[in-house]
């Protein structure tokens, strides 16, 4: 089953674009064949010069490289991509024999991962999807740290001026900087929906457990801050399975054979792996690995028991589960919210903190309060300066614009686009 192309942060429009360089045109055509139904754009040269001159005039996000190539082998064509084009993903294609040359082309090359011939199909697209991944990560983290100086460097500028500019100047910076949290949180959202469009039963399923998460941790005594930062654990608790098969990913916890579950039970290390590069989601990400042990010491990937497992984890453990119940992901049933609490409180003390528990019946058993001055609208009765009260997402559940996002003309008319590409009726959700 073909697997789904992680969307660029950078250009949403357009697919990521994989340059293949091999001199056998029958192992050109066997990349093609196997990335083109994955939503790639496939490009092919037969030596490395060719593939240096289409790295010229193309935009191109991967290079796959075999090592042995006459005239110019692999390690000196990622050389020269490196140099030119430092931002490419660098992949090499190498035999066993080849570990001397294949060394150099670390060295000289700086590539992401090598993988040898004759290569697992499935290994190859999670090495692309996981280096498209990173890509991904680095060029929105660089582009924040970009914003973030430039807003420093004015508001330096503006320590000279009068106390009256300075002071209309910081409102201007204040509301520059939460557009670029707005941005960062939206594009969180956005990288925490890619799993839930390989599965239908998945969407919205962190976002859900992203809001739960943070009124419980309100609930327990987590202070505002704290509880943003299970808020966005919740949103990223399940990116660790990204390199799942599609099999995998579908398949309920309880159904499980023994050797899914060793590869199931990985994925909150790989999660916090993942958000390496981000210093700011540090404490998010402890949430994320610890999301999976159990109050009695019987969880993973670490065996803590009781308080020594962070508050956070403990909340986005209860409220993850408490939404896996529901849509079938936990066990092969589906089970009625009511039901749910019924299974959950069988483990009370075992697997879940009775505190964190009881802040779950407290909170599910209270009807939730109306959002104030919210109005349900067509996009064509949207106008700019309204603000979303709730994501905006398609009909298959997949994020398009997160809530608290100022509308504007051009916004509203992507929006009626997308509601004509569709052929389907869509509404938005605003403050009247």
């Amino acid at each position: 089953m073909a697997e789904p192309t992680t969307p660029s942060m950078e250009s949403p429009s357009r697919a990521w674009v994989v340059l293949c360089v091999d001199d056998e045109p029958n192992i050109l055509s066997a990349l093609k064949r196997l990335l083109r139904p994955s939503g790639y754009r496939v490009l092919t040269a037969e030596s490395g010069a060719l593939g240096l001159e289409m790295m010229a005039t193309e935009q191109v996000d991967v290079v796959i490289s075999d090592m042995r190539m006459p005239n110019m082998d692999g390690a000196a064509f990622l050389s020269g991509v490196k140099s030119g084009w430092p931002d490419a993903v660098r992949i090499l294609l190498t035999g066993y024999a080849d570990m001397e040359s294949t060394i150099d082309a670390i060295n000289r090359g700086e590539i992401f991962r090598y993988i040898t011939k004759p290569w697992v199909d499935s290994d190859l697209l999670m090495t692309l999807r996981q280096g498209l991944e990173r890509k991904a990560l680095v060029l929105e983290k660089t582009r924040l740290e970009a914003l973030t100086q430039r807003q420093n460097e004015e508001l330096r500028q503006l320590n000279g001026s009068l106390e009256v500019k300075v002071q209309a100047r910081t409102a201007e910076l204040q509301k520059a900087n939460d557009r670029s949290k707005a941005s960062f949180l939206n594009s969180i959202k956005i990288f925490s929906s890619l799993i839930e469009l390989r599965h239908s039963a998945l969407a919205g399923h962190s976002r859900r457990v992203a809001a739960l998460g943070r009124s419980l941790a309100l609930k327990v005594g987590m202070d505002p801050k704290a509880a943003q930062e299970v808020f966005l654990a919740g949103l990223l608790h399940d990116i660790g399975k990204i390199g799942f098969p599609d099999k995998l990913l579908a398949k309920p916890v309880r159904t499980m054979a023994f050797d899914e579950l060793q590869a199931y039970n990985k994925h909150p290390v790989a999660g916090v792996h993942v958000l390496m590069a981000f210093e700011e989601l540090g404490t998010a990400a402890r949430m994320m690995r610890h999301h999976h042990e159990r109050f009695d010491g019987l969880g993973f990937p670490d065996g803590l028991r009781g308080n020594d497992i962070p508050l956070g984890a403990r909340v986005l453990a209860v409220s993850n589960d408490f939404d896996s119940l529901q849509i079938g992901t936990f066990s092969a049933q589906q089970f009625t919210p009511k039901e749910a609490k019924q299974i959950m409180e069988k483990d009370r003390g075992k697997r879940y903190d009775p505190m964190v528990l009881d802040a779950l019946f407290e909170l599910t058993g209270a009807p939730p309060a109306p959002p104030l001055r919210e109005v349900r609208l067509r996009l064509s009765e949207l106008k700019p300066g309204m603000v979303l009260t709730r994501d905006f997402v398609s009909r298959e559940g997949a994020l398009l614009l997160g809530a608290d996002h100022k509308l504007d003309d051009k916004l509203i008319g992507k929006m009626q686009a997308y509601e004509t590409s569709e052929n389907f009726l869509m509404t938005a959700f605003v403050m009247g």
